[in-house]
């Protein structure tokens, strides 16, 4: 259904819509909202934990990005938009503390509302709250940013806005939203949704992706000067309404942030090499202790820090698309894991020095125990068990090779699971009974040459089995355009996941995905097991019941054989200019740092 909108109420209907919501006369504002329990921080903190307050403000930052950008509106599906836009460029009505697991904190909002069931939520908006262009950012502009949103917006914004039922200003500032469906992570995930100036879009096509369209928005800065395809420069508002928010100190110092634009990753780090680039993140562990030797290194203009975290690990490797008949089957799935020799290949691009991601929340307390599941994770998934891949209530472990690039134990298992799939070797070609070869694309994007020397290397290893994929590398624009579309048989793929899953699970793992364009499903599962967990998490009111739903989606996901994994960093790499600084106090979401320049600074 889609929500309704009430502008304004008189009195009595106003108390009559009170009174209908059950825990509305005993709520009360809050300066904040946790998933479970209550917000760390007090009404009257100073700053979030790892910001510096007293940070100087000044100075630039350049950061580099491969491919190209064609448009400024990161909130569609169309177009390519520098990362930076949407998280940069914006605001929301609550802001995230990235020390506490999830809890939210007013920003555009002074206040936020909900009962015990949290079957409705409420935000009022600050009365100091401006857009870049000094108008005043109002319920009208909360409302209609919520509905474009959820309804031609980004893939990502649709499944919240679909529990809606109602959606509502309640006063001079105020906005109501009250839900269809049960999920306690609902008010936190509308608190972060960005808040457009509806007067901008006024007889505009907003699906149009573009570059004529300079953002108005409240967040600190504003589109300074850009050239397609080449940099992007934010500068900040020096009239920021914002300034002084408890949320805000500390943060937004830099006055520039610029983004240079690179055919390819040789190109941009030549380019920090030269001093064109202030920063720069390394994700290559051989390249940061072998090529992070040059001159600015070695004087000290350069810094190399290390940020630890205690994230999960998420998941990063190669995935199958089981919209293809040929990966349908786990067996073969689970084959194509073992012919991937991640000792051989670790060793031979990272000396080894690297572990494996063994599931999609390992490193953290949300990770699935590799034995049996037990108590209310086996209870969880038992309902499923008959369509659930085996291994996943089992126990299941990614398969482990000598680490000899010949790996011969291995592929007998792979071969032997192949021949249980119906799949067999025939003049050293893999085909099945009617005679037709196992092949499929890899889809590469240009300018990663680690993943394109993984993959020559499990290429290699794959021919020994009788499949010989093709492999494709394309411009970032058809890359885009392609996943997009699942229009590949593998692809690497790589999911960053948080200790407060929630709702964009969904957009991960549901069903939907399967057929919806855009989606970051792109396996393709469809498993009313992992939907299962995912309500069950939404709807968990114990960290326990949290814990188990997010172990049992872990299992699923895991044994589900759809991606091959590679490694993780514990800590993130960041080699910058000695004048960029951050605090010392590194937050449990270490990797918030790593997004620069949030809190960090110039110190000339």
């Amino acid at each position: 259904m889609r929500p309704s909108f009430f502008r304004a109420f008189r009195m009595g209907s106003l108390a009559t819509a009170i009174l209908a919501c059950g825990g509305f006369a005993s709520a009360e504002p809050q300066h904040g909202i946790a998933m479970y329990g209550e917000p760390a921080l007090p009404p009257d903190f100073v700053s979030f934990p790892y910001a510096n307050p007293e940070a100087p403000k000044g100075g630039r930052i350049v950061l580099g990005e491969t491919g190209s950008f064609d448009s400024l509106n990161p909130h569609i599906l169309k177009g390519r938009v520098p990362w930076m836009l949407r998280f940069y460029g914006y605001e929301s009505l609550m802001d995230r503390n990235y020390d506490e697991p999830f809890t939210l904190y007013g920003l555009l909002a002074e206040s936020v509302e909900t009962n015990d069931a949290r079957t409705w939520v409420e935000f009022t908006l600050r009365e100091e709250a401006r857009f870049s262009d000094g108008s005043p950012v109002t319920a009208e502009d909360v409302l209609w940013s919520f509905e474009t949103l959820g309804t031609i917006g980004h893939p990502r914004y649709l499944g919240a806005w679909e529990k809606v039922e109602t959606a509502e200003i309640t006063g001079p500032r105020s906005v109501k939203f009250t839900f269809n469906t049960e999920d306690r992570e609902l008010p936190l995930i509308l608190g972060m949704r960005p808040i457009l100036k509806k007067a901008q879009w006024d007889g505009k096509d907003f699906t149009e992706s573009g570059l004529t369209e300079i953002p108005i928005a409240s967040s600190p800065y504003v589109v300074d000067d850009f050239q397609a395809g080449r940099y992007l420069s934010l500068k900040r508002n020096p009239d920021y309404w914002g300034k002084d928010l408890p949320v805000n100190k500390g943060r937004a110092n830099v006055d520039e942030i610029r983004m240079e634009f690179f055919t390819d990753g040789t190109a941009m780090f030549e380019a920090f090499k030269a001093g064109v680039l202030t920063s720069n993140r390394e994700t290559d562990a051989a390249k940061w202790d072998m090529q992070y030797d040059f001159p600015a290194v070695q004087s000290g203009k350069i810094v190399k820090s290390l940020i630890p975290h205690q994230r999960p690990t998420g998941i990063e490797g190669f995935v199958m698309n089981t919209r293809l008949p040929q990966f349908q089957d786990w067996r073969v799935r689970e084959a194509m894991i073992t012919l991937f020799n991640f000792e051989f290949i670790n060793e031979t691009i990272n000396g080894g020095t690297l572990p494996r991601i063994s599931s999609y929340y390992a490193n953290s307390v949300l990770g699935m125990d590799h034995g049996p599941a037990e108590g209310r994770v086996a209870e969880l998934l038992a309902p499923y068990a008959a369509d659930l891949p085996p291994g996943t209530i089992e126990g299941y472990s990614l398969p482990v090779s000598d680490g000899s690039e010949r790996n011969r134990t291995n592929t007998r298992k792979a071969l032997a699971l192949f021949e249980e799939a119906g799949w067999t070797v025939q003049d050293g070609v893999m085909k099945n009974a009617a005679g037709e070869p196992f092949t499929f694309e890899i889809v590469l994007s240009q300018g990663s040459s680690q993943h394109q020397a993984i993959i020559d290397i499990y290429v290699e290893a794959l021919s020994k089995a009788g499949i010989v994929p093709t492999v494709t590398t394309v411009e970032s624009a058809q890359y885009k355009e392609r996943t997009n579309d699942y229009d590949f048989g593998m692809t690497y793929y790589r999911r960053g996941l948080s200790l407060s899953p929630g709702n964009e699970q969904f957009g991960y793992w549901g069903s939907a995905g399967v057929t919806e364009p855009g989606s970051r499903n792109y396996m393709g599962m469809n498993s009313p097991a992992a939907e299962a967990m995912i309500n069950t998490m939404l709807t968990a009111e114990s960290q326990e019941d949290f814990r188990a739903a997010v172990k049992g989606l872990d299992r699923v996901l895991t044994a589900g054989r759809y991606v091959i994994p590679i490694w993780y960093f514990a800590s993130s790499r960041i080699a910058h200019d000695a004048s960029l600084k951050y605090p010392e106090h590194i937050p449990m979401y270490g990797d918030w740092i790593m997004y620069q320049p949030d809190v960090w600074w110039v110190e000339e």
